[in-house]
């Protein structure tokens, strides 16, 4: 698996705080089957990450897993709070973009829907990148109307599920929410947002098994992460059989 997104650079927002720290959710990542990770840590009011710190981390714990034999990839990036998109430049932006691809992973807010993310999320486009929405199935509004995201897709915007919603850690409402994204195809892949090796620890496998199909499992966890690495078009998604229409799920929450 390919896990595009974590807090595992240490020292820089509210993930790892030390250098082993770092190296104990990369233990964890490589434990859960992850062989390439994410670093990408806050860039938002309370966590102003430049990007010249991220890369200096990002070769800091590449050559800590060299030393310590750790069999994991990790590549650079970023989740940029909707409110720094306009702020910096594109070439800033472009450092933060996933493996130095044009994906850039983009913060959801954990509350409300503000007006101007759909026209902040288009205008990424008509600059030169592919947003990546995180986790947007943990806020309150999208898990009561899925619906806002269908326009974002079909413009051609990605999202993420988190694996601790997925398979229930974080809840109900996300658990139900992640499941209709996945299930009506609103969703492009799984990541971690791995915190710590504990508590909000990896646990990228567990949530691949709740996808319950083997193809699309793979699909979010391998197929589409391993195109955003290498700056690709992402595959298309395997057919799957539909159960319910999506409505009919809202109606079970």
């Amino acid at each position: 698996m390919i896990d595009l997104h974590s807090h595992i650079l240490r020292g820089i927002d509210d993930g790892a705080r030390t250098l082993e720290d770092s190296l104990d959710i990369a233990r964890a990542a490589v434990s859960d089957g992850i062989v390439a990770i994410a670093g990408t840590p806050h860039v938002r009011d309370d966590w102003p990450t430049e990007a010249v710190l991220m890369e200096e981390r990002v070769a800091e714990l590449r050559d800590a897993l060299e030393a310590e034999g750790i069999p994991l990839d990790v590549v650079s990036g970023g989740e940029v709070s909707i409110g720094y998109l306009p702020v910096l430049e594109t070439a800033e932006l472009g450092r933060f973009a996933l493996g130095g691809s044009r994906y850039l992973l983009v913060e959801t807010p954990y509350y409300g829907w503000p007006l101007a993310l759909p026209d902040l999320l288009v205008s990424l486009l008509h600059r030169g990148f592919v947003p990546v929405l995180a986790h947007p199935e943990r806020n309150a509004e999208v898990a009561a109307n899925p619906r806002v995201l269908v326009p974002l897709v079909e413009s051609g915007i990605l999202i993420q599920v988190t694996a601790a919603s997925l398979d229930g850690r974080i809840g109900r409402r996300a658990f139900e929410c992640a499941r209709l994204l996945i299930r009506e195809g609103l969703a492009h892949l799984l990541a971690s947002d791995a915190h710590h090796a504990s508590v909000r620890e990896v646990g990228m496998g567990e949530a691949a098994t709740r996808v319950g199909n083997p193809a699309l499992a793979r699909w979010l966890t391998w197929d589409v992460p391993a195109a955003i690495l290498a700056d690709e078009k992402i595959p298309l998604r395997p057919r799957v059989k539909s159960g319910k229409r999506w409505f009919d799920w809202l109606l079970e929450t």
